[in-house]
């Protein structure tokens, strides 16, 4: 009966090959230009929204868990609440972000029916966080910018390098079992790690690094056991030295950001000045609290929040600088005080529901399955920790990788646990 989960994979017919081939194909694709092409991140998932058509014509059906069923109910609960809130205030154009977790539902179902091979989702992941790495050092160190941003808004940029990154080392578990070339894997993975959190490093993001002691722990709790003592310490010592080396360079900006940030602390706490970057932060976290206060349950809507934030600048409540921004560069924040306790309540359902998932099958004894586990965590512990200052999903690059990689892994996820049932099934 499991077996029916992912359409039989014992139907080894043209057209199932056919499908498994494209879904990796697409699957590659969503990683490896994702940063490096100009809304690289949507070509996957148009591709597969597209493929999924097909299971329109097919007369397998997907039989879904009740772990499926509840992805599938966190995606739509969260785009109906919002996409609904923000149609009634300002009509069609509020859906376009919202109904991106619609269009990723269909995704699910075709992982579900045709799974992609893992080697694909690996090696586009590697090569797409190698390639953000290598195109925000030329960026940094051949043009001459400030702060490498790729293609994307610069915070965008940084984060999604970074998330790239860890997901990669998650990654080195499946390296691990593989039969072949398995050195040659991991070394793979562990340079797309590094380099996607080169890439984050030289665009300056500083919100992204916040989260890192919880991406240790979850790496370390999944994988740890495994290293011996000696290969722990040599982890550790080496990060930290490639840390104080690349602080210890001038050219890289590390010094310039942790001065900035000190900077702009100080210089916000004794009202010397307010419109530093963290300074604007707390700004708009001090007049989106008042607004909050006013409505709570409903909130104030895209448009009303706007207009009230301009209202507290032109009052004085806060400066005029940080009452121009569309959000409050914080996604619980910026949720409650346009969407109230429910717009919050579905957001949190959105990060937190996934993470108890997948965080099940953090010791799982299965390699494959385990990394799959731990990629999934990380996305959403990643999510959480950039929209500490980031409203991330008030932008596209933020709702495509969000959306459509919960899709993937939690697909690829459930199709690993699958086969790993069968295989302990006793044969009659």
């Amino acid at each position: 009966m499991t077996e029916n989960i992912i359409g039989n994979p014992s139907k080894n017919d043209f057209f199932n090959m056919l499908m498994r081939n494209y879904a990796s194909l697409s699957v590659f694709l969503m990683g490896s230009i994702a940063l490096v092409v100009p809304t690289g991140y949507s070509v996957g998932p148009l591709l597969l929204l597209f493929a999924s058509t097909c299971l329109l014509f097919r007369k397998e059906t997907v039989k879904l868990t009740t772990q499926d069923i509840l992805i599938i109910i966190i995606l739509a609960t969260y785009a109906l609440v919002v996409g609904g809130m923000s149609y009634i205030e300002i009509g069609s154009r509020g859906l376009d972000r919202p109904v991106r977790f619609l269009l990723a539902i269909p995704v699910l179902l075709l992982i579900l029916r045709y799974p992609p091979h893992l080697a694909w989702l690996w090696s586009g992941l590697a090569l797409g966080a190698g390639l953000a790495g290598g195109w925000a050092a030329w960026q940094k160190f051949v043009e001459g910018v400030w702060r490498a941003e790729g293609y994307t808004h610069v915070i965008q940029f940084g984060n999604l390098s970074m998330l790239m990154g860890v997901i990669c080392f998650a990654g080195i578990g499946w390296a691990l079992s593989q039969p072949r070339f398995r050195f040659a894997w991991c070394s793979l993975l562990a340079v797309g790690g590094l380099m996607g959190m080169l890439a984050s490093l030289l665009s300056g993001s500083r919100g992204g690094w916040v989260g890192l002691p919880v991406v240790a722990f979850v790496l370390y709790k999944s994988y740890g056991h495994k290293l011996s003592k000696s290969v722990k310490a040599l982890v550790i010592a080496g990060l930290v030295l490639a840390g104080l080396s690349l602080y210890s360079i001038p050219q890289t900006g590390l010094q310039d950001r942790f001065q900035d940030a000190k900077n702009d602390i100080s210089s916000y706490y004794s009202d010397e000045n307010r419109d530093t970057s963290l300074g604007l932060r707390f700004e708009m976290w001090r007049g989106a609290s008042q607004l909050i206060m006013e409505r709570p349950i409903l909130g104030w809507g895209e448009a009303g929040y706007a207009e009230a934030m301009i209202e507290l600048g032109e009052q004085g409540e806060i400066t005029y600088q940080s009452s121009q921004f569309g959000h409050a560069h914080n996604e619980f924040i910026d949720a409650l005080a346009k969407r109230g306790l429910m717009g919050l309540a579905v957001l949190l359902a959105l990060y937190f529901v996934p993470l108890r998932l997948f965080a099940s099958g953090l010791k799982h004894q299965n390699l494959e399955t385990r990394s799959l586990a731990v990629a999934g965590t990380l996305l959403a512990v990643g999510y959480i920790d950039f929209g500490l200052s980031q409203a991330f999903l008030a932008h596209n690059s933020g709702v495509m990788f969000y959306a459509f990689w919960l899709s993937l892994l939690w697909g690829c996820y459930r199709v690993q646990l699958i086969q790993q049932q069968i295989s302990v099934q006793p044969q009659n």
